[in-house]
């Protein structure tokens, strides 16, 4: 059994065509995310919390950081 402090290895997928990205654990998605803040709600809804999703080792970005939503920038600016 895990410590509960320990964190699962997270991916942020690279960009789909519109632009949405998969969050996924191990095996597992998680959700389907389109803007940064949507990450730190998947991970909070799988209870996994954590704080700091663009400073942290237990997420890997691929395809671009926590700022890179292609196409789907438009909808989330204030």
């Amino acid at each position: 059994m895990a410590h509960p402090t320990e964190h699962p290895h997270i991916v942020v997928h690279p960009p789909a065509l519109d632009g949405s990205r998969r969050v996924t654990t191990d095996d597992e998605t998680l959700g389907i995310a389109t803007h940064a803040d949507d990450v730190s709600e998947i991970l909070r809804l799988a209870d996994l919390y954590v704080t700091d999703i663009e400073h942290t080792d237990f997420i890997e970005w691929q395809g671009g950081g926590p700022d890179d939503w292609p196409g789907l920038s438009e909808h989330h600016e204030a």
